[in-house]
């Protein structure tokens, strides 16, 4: 045994077989646990947890060397070390992980329960869980574990282990939910997860963050007890590694210390990614942690011979109902959308694009007058590569009687170049898990279905929204906007031009605009939601 990892003195196999007083043995499914003064033993059962083999005494004593050498990373100063545990003759029977007891009462699982706030101990743990995430390493085999493949994988995996519980434990109907929307995100994010593994995000971490493995002491958390029976279960995205934690949180009903342990992660950890990947693998985290639960709940009724009742079954079966629950609210939120927000000049569609897209973290807003600027400005046809396009030819003959505004808003060759921008960029953010609102006349049923085609190839739900409201209304706005001299260009003349060649839009949702700001939001962010 290594001399770091021995500790001075054996122990007695007694104290698990003839505890005294001051000793309490405490069995969990795949350990037995004897507390015993400022320390914690912790023999192996000889059993086969998962890929290990422990029947033998040498699987074991290797399992408490890797227990010990993988912990001492994150609580050096809790893993003493490995003992011999002696027979009554004297001799090596066994061997057992030593620990320094932890107070009971400052399990962060009991500072959540008993505690009003608990923001020093979250921002603790979120800066000691980024750090030990950077010291984390990685390697071909780990990344794999990223692949947009290998999480389908996982999902597929756990959606079948639930089967044999739908209308059962969890109604049929949440699961199938679950499922689609999970694989739906999964369909258009692959360039998300290949620039997550090219970040090298993808580690080798904890693998078991759970509120009742951490410990928040005056110097600072004692995480503990890191997977080491299978490292498959530790490989994947830091992400989904703190959202173990996350989902705990929420589980012990404090969703408010759950968001501000994501906050505080992602500030220490400097990580740009969107809001819809942390609520992806939250999701995951909890719909497997609900698979989990099932099978106890399985084992219960069998071991009771009897049908759930009151008592140990039945909550079981609550609590992976609540669990499915917090993974089907998760994959609500990281639904990835594109969003037209159209309508003729003067119906409010900008500004309720602009309170749309402020309302949520994750959304990106386009807007057609920005690029169309950008593009007469450049002279090209994409101003995000120069040179890569003609240019843009001289102004066409307009109408006299509808002024020089009219010009380069309904120039047909700049605005086919401008939706073309457009959609060229809400492409990269919905692959990268962004949801896009896009504000645009979306006059042209040509541009609104290359629009629908994106939706369809990045999976992403598709919404559209037109604004509409009272001729007298957009005319006020108007000629506010003349006198302003508005950069957009979309005054009256041209309102007057458009409403008269814009094409139908029967599949958008009629957004009436004449009602206050307030309401018009409302109205738009329920169809979103």
């Amino acid at each position: 045994m290594p001399a770091d990892q021995k500790t001075a003195a054996s122990v007695p196999a007694d104290l698990w077989s003839r505890p005294t007083g001051e000793t309490r043995v405490v069995e969990t499914g795949s350990a037995v646990l004897c507390l015993h003064g400022d320390r914690v033993y912790k023999r192996k059962k000889p059993v086969e947890p998962g890929l290990l083999d422990l029947r033998s005494r040498a699987a074991r004593l290797a399992a408490c060397r890797a227990e010990v050498e993988l912990n001492r990373r994150l609580a050096s100063d809790v893993y003493l070390g490995v003992a011999d545990v002696l027979g009554d003759g004297g001799e090596v029977c066994d061997h057992a992980v030593v620990l320094r007891r932890m107070p009971a009462g400052r399990r962060l699982s009991a500072l959540v329960r008993h505690s009003d706030r608990v923001d020093d101990q979250l921002r603790a743990v979120a800066r000691a869980v980024a750090a030990f995430h950077e010291r984390c390493g990685t390697s071909e085999v780990i990344g794999r574990s990223g692949d947009a493949e290998a999480v389908a994988g996982q999902w597929k995996e756990a959606l079948g282990g639930l089967e044999p519980f739908q209308g059962k434990v969890i109604d049929a109907d949440v699961v199938d939910e679950i499922g689609r929307l999970a694989l739906r995100y999964l369909a258009g994010r692959g360039p998300l997860l290949a620039e997550r593994r090219r970040a090298g995000r993808i580690r080798d971490g904890h693998g078991d963050l759970r509120a009742e493995n951490i410990h928040c002491l005056d110097d600072g958390p004692r995480i503990l007890n890191r997977v080491e029976s299978d490292p498959r279960l530790r490989a994947g995205d830091v992400l989904g590694d703190v959202a173990v934690l996350v989902m705990d949180l929420e589980r012990l009903g404090s969703p408010e210390d759950a968001e501000r342990l994501m906050r505080w992660y992602r500030d220490f950890s400097a990580q740009a990614h969107p809001p819809s990947l942390e609520h992806f693998y939250i999701a995951y985290r909890a719909f497997t942690e609900a698979r989990v639960t099932c099978l106890r709940y399985r084992r219960i009724l069998a071991e009771a011979g009897a049908e759930a009742g009151p008592g140990p079954g039945a909550e079981a079966g609550e609590r992976a109902r609540r669990l499915a629950d917090i993974a089907y609210r998760h994959l609500r939120r990281a639904r990835v959308r594109l969003v037209l927000v159209g309508g003729l000049p003067g119906t409010g569609k900008s500004t309720l694009a602009r309170r749309l897209a402020d309302a949520d973290d994750g959304r990106l807003l386009l807007r057609s007058d920005a690029v169309r600027a950008e593009l007469a400005a450049d002279g090209h046809a994409d101003p995000d590569t120069p040179g890569s396009g003609p240019a843009i030819p001289e102004r066409p003959a307009v109408p006299a009687d509808l002024g020089a505004s009219f010009i380069w808003p309904l120039s047909s060759e700049i605005t086919a170049r401008t939706y073309t921008v457009l959609l060229s960029r809400a492409r990269r953010a919905l692959e990268r898990g962004e949801t896009v609102i896009i504000d645009a006349s979306w006059s042209d049923g040509r541009h609104r279905a290359a629009a629908a085609r994106l939706a369809r190839e990045t999976a992403a739900e598709f919404l559209e929204l037109r604004c509409v409201t009272s001729p007298e209304v957009a005319a006020t706005r108007l000629t506010r906007r003349d006198s302003a001299s508005d950069p957009a260009g979309a005054t009256s003349a041209v309102h007057r031009a458009m409403s008269s060649w814009a094409e139908p839009w029967p599949t958008a949702r009629v957004i009436q605009t004449t009602v206050p700001v307030a309401e018009v939001f409302h109205a738009a962010e329920r169809c979103i939601a």
